[in-house]
């Protein structure tokens, strides 16, 4: 008996108004994940749907296929195309997904499932523009706009556009591990994954012609992960005073230098995890934690996991 898997289908859930962009991306990001997915396109009545461009969209499937869908994603539209409460046919549609399939919202979408009575009680975020609408409608929803997408479990939540990459990047990740998402990442030519969350495209003042970036000093610390980086080293790289260098740091990134060095050392550990046998004390030596204890720690708040179980997980996805 063969021991291939069939692929998981998603239903992509097209509604009135939507981006065009947005609506590509499931297709185009797992649709690059060598087999593993099957995307459908439907909208709630199986007719053309309008976008918020200058044409409209057919397409082949109506609401039938989120019977058998194991995922749904539910692509954005303008602020002004979100109804106020949702037509009957939408209700409709949401009705027929399976208690057990994964749900995802990308961008203003959030506002679809929240509409539903699907985000009450969790975690979630859209778009920062949103945010403030979003909380005054919805109170029973924890919104944290900072971040590029949650994970809640069976219903994820993105920010705008092209947080619906990083999205699907998280969904192959979780699904089928590192190396395959950093695949489909090349393939489609995009990060496998950006640092930091929504702070960093915020409108913010433009900053004086030619202030030095951050970046190199970035790309200098991810060379020295297993070292004991501090502010200071960070700041004395970058030719910066300490006050100036976190600034300028949080502006561009959306966190502090801290946080990321514990998120990059938390994604060095997952992938080292993933793809080979070291003990645990061992990897969290070579990503700069000081003992496995603190490892353990760090994954534990980020992913809500132990070392053990993570690795568990993925080579058995492997």
């Amino acid at each position: 008996m063969s021991g291939k898997r069939e692929p998981e289908r998603v239903a992509v859930l097209a509604l009135d108004g939507v981006y065009p962009f947005e609506l590509g991306i499931p297709s185009r990001i797992l649709g690059a994940a060598d087999g593993r997915y099957e995307v459908l396109t439907c909208t709630v009545d199986g007719r053309p749907v309008r976008t918020n461009a200058d044409f409209t969209i057919g397409v082949a499937h109506g609401p039938e296929i989120l019977d058998t869908a194991d995922t749904v994603v539910v692509t954005s539209m303008p602020p002004d195309y979100i109804p106020p409460r949702l037509p009957d046919e939408v209700t409709a549609a949401l009705a027929r997904i399976r208690p057990d399939a994964r749900i995802v919202s990308i961008c203003t979408a959030a506002f679809i499932l929240a509409e539903a009575g699907l985000l009450d009680g969790r975690k979630a975020t859209t778009h920062w523009q949103a945010a403030d609408e979003f909380r005054c409608r919805y109170p029973k929803v924890e919104l944290d706009p900072d971040v590029l997408f949650v994970d809640d479990g069976r219903i994820l939540t993105s920010a705008g556009a092209a947080s619906g990459v990083d999205i699907c990047l998280h969904i192959v990740r979780t699904d089928h591990g590192s190396d395959l998402a950093n695949t489909v990442a090349r393939r489609c030519v995009v990060p496998p994954f950006r640092d930091g969350g929504q702070a960093q495209y915020i409108e913010q003042p433009v900053p004086v012609s030619g202030a030095a970036s951050t970046a190199a000093t970035r790309a200098w610390a991810l060379e020295r992960l297993d070292e004991p980086l501090t502010l200071s080293d960070l700041a004395g790289h970058a030719r910066m005073s300490l006050r100036t260098f976190a600034r300028r740091f949080n502006d561009e990134v959306g966190l502090s230098p801290g946080r990321w060095l514990i998120q990059q050392r938390i994604a060095r550990a997952r992938h080292l995890l993933e793809s080979s046998d070291l003990p645990v004390d061992r990897i969290a030596a070579e990503v700069g934690f000081a003992t496995g204890a603190s490892l353990r720690q760090h994954l534990q708040a980020a992913i809500g996991v132990s070392p053990q179980a993570y690795r568990r997980t993925f080579q058995k996805a492997r």
